[in-house]
């Protein structure tokens, strides 16, 4: 038996694949913010050695 609010959410494949998305931006995200951590670790030591 569907409910008044059955009709107004929307389709299962719409929230899994914003969801995904979302996974996605967030991994890549983390990414690139962990070799930019590295780099700056790098730039340090490099500056670092040089005293």
């Amino acid at each position: 038996m569907k409910t008044r609010l059955s009709r107004h959410r929307p389709c299962g494949r719409f929230i899994s694949s914003l969801f995904t998305q979302e996974l996605t931006v967030a991994d890549l995200a983390f990414v690139v913010t962990t070799i930019a951590v590295f780099a700056l670790v790098a730039l340090i030591a490099r500056g670092v050695t040089k005293l």
